[in-house]
């Protein structure tokens, strides 16, 4: 199955398919194959959404810079 991450407008990254999510230290997340991801910071159930983005006025707009390598 494909994996898709998906950036939602000024909210958490939606993931769906089959993928692995550990810890810093390696370990296994449990997760569905539906996940939504904080990208705000400010969730108190990291790595997933809490729905504080909301709360916080999070700006999620993506701008689109090309990676140079270095």
């Amino acid at each position: 199955m494909d994996v898709n991450i998906t950036p939602s407008e000024n909210g958490p990254y939606l993931v769906s398919g089959s993928v692995r999510l550990t810890d810093v230290e390696g370990r296994d997340i449990p997760h569905g194959d539906h996940m939504a991801l904080c990208r705000c910071g400010h969730s108190k159930n990291k790595p997933f959404c809490d729905g504080m983005h909301a709360h916080i006025g999070f700006d999620g707009t993506l701008r689109n810079s090309a990676c140079n390598g270095a």
